[in-house]
């Protein structure tokens, strides 16, 4: 194998893949040594890094992974939006979503005990929209169900993994940009429209916190596929 198509070998399998891949994962599907792979990989991953290319390879978890260029995050998200319908979410539901998506796997209790004030309405909302998953139940008493973000969520938003959430200041900004300022209702404008037959969380609930900062190790480890 020529050094080119080795790259050319490289480049395939990590486009492919979901996961990071380790430079042992390629080197045993190459049947080459590692540090020919390295060699290779270390020119494929420089070539990726010209402005002139919309992509890059990063090297994270102990893998590469192909990853948007951040200056172009933007005009993706606007691109995945247009093949969508529009989304609307209460500022009760964007809440509990920015909870999960900084804590998650999190329980219905949990995010309560976050939130102070009843979520299970919610909850319901971000499940039937596919934004959340559920992720099996936490081994405590009761063994309450396990929620987490879907890809749905990551499409949406236009991220390629969890590693890439800003910081929990900028998430409504981003949650802004992603669904549009009409994506956004008040509490009481998606009862109405879900019918009255959801069960939301109290218009006078003002105090509904969002989470701390922080948690980045939890939800970087946290599973993301359906």
């Amino acid at each position: 194998m020529t050094n080119e198509e080795r790259k050319a070998a490289l480049e395939a399998i990590i486009y492919a893949a979901d996961e990071p891949v380790s430079v042992e994962q390629l080197a045993t599907a190459l049947g080459e040594a590692k540090p020919a792979v390295q060699a290779a990989l270390d020119e494929l991953v420089a070539s990726y890094a010209g402005e002139e290319r919309g992509i890059e390879i990063r090297a994270v978890a102990g893998g590469y992974k192909m990853y948007t260029k951040p200056q172009h995050h933007e005009v993706v998200r606007r691109f995945i939006r247009s093949l969508r319908p529009p989304l609307r979410l209460t500022m009760p539901a964007l809440e509990t979503l920015a909870v999960i998506a900084y804590k998650q796997p999190a329980t219905s209790p949990e995010i309560q005990e976050i939130r102070g004030v009843n979520t299970s309405g919610v909850l319901k909302t971000l499940l039937e929209k596919k934004l959340i998953v559920t992720a099996g139940r936490k081994q405590v008493i009761g063994r309450p169900i396990l929620y987490r973000t879907s890809k749905d969520f990551l499409m949406r938003f236009g991220l390629n993994d969890l590693d890439e959430l800003p910081s929990l200041k900028e998430f409504e900004a981003l949650a802004r940009e992603a669904l549009g300022d009409e994506g956004i209702a008040s509490a009481e404008g998606e009862a109405v429209a879900a019918g009255g037959s959801e069960s939301v969380d109290s218009p006078g609930s003002a105090a509904s916190p969002m989470p701390e900062e922080g948690g980045g190790e939890e939800r970087k480890a946290a599973a993301v596929g359906e």
